[in-house]
């Protein structure tokens, strides 16, 4: 097994060290900001609001079409969740496996959840789900000689058909 190392990580981890643990409230958190701007769903990327949680662009996609679905409460671990918020988020995982096959049929998805900092969280504050539509031969040497994804839709308009098709089919 060949081992590649990489020093720079523990400076990386260190800087961590201070900040607030992963259950604490943060000052701001990008899901309930959004969350909460009546109003302002295009702006926010907000693509459906459910009674127990919502989906949301992701503004840094890993494909076209990357969401993710977050509860409405804001909370750190899954095991926090109650059973009713639980059934909720995966229906509407469901549900938004549904428009996205609707609207560009994807081959495949991945889905998943980081939670905490040191499992790759984001907002480690808020719990979410993403899913990230995939196609036969969507990867490219884009990445890897220019780390640069291309991405073939602006969010805005990919917020306006997701937005629509969740009102069209639910």
């Amino acid at each position: 097994m060949d081992i590649l190392w990489s020093p720079w990580r523990s400076k990386y981890i260190q800087s961590f060290k201070d900040e607030k643990k992963d259950g604490e409230s943060p000052d701001k958190c990008i899901f309930c900001e959004a969350l909460h701007a009546e109003g302002q769903e295009k702006e926010m990327l907000i693509v459906s609001k459910e009674d127990k949680c919502f989906v949301i662009l992701n503004k840094f996609p890993y494909n076209g079409g990357h969401i993710m679905v977050a509860p409405n409460k804001h909370i750190s671990n899954l095991e926090e969740l109650e059973d009713d918020v639980v059934f909720a988020l995966i229906k509407t995982i469901k549900k938004s496996i549904k428009v996205m096959e609707h609207i560009s049929k994807p081959h495949g998805f991945n889905i998943g959840m980081n939670q905490g900092r040191v499992a790759g969280a984001g907002i480690p504050g808020h719990l979410h789900f993403h899913i990230v539509p995939r196609w036969n031969g969507d990867t490219s040497f884009m990445p890897v000689i220019s780390d640069t994804k291309v991405v073939s839709q602006s969010l805005e308009e990919t917020q306006q058909i997701l937005a629509k098709t969740f009102i069209e089919l639910f």
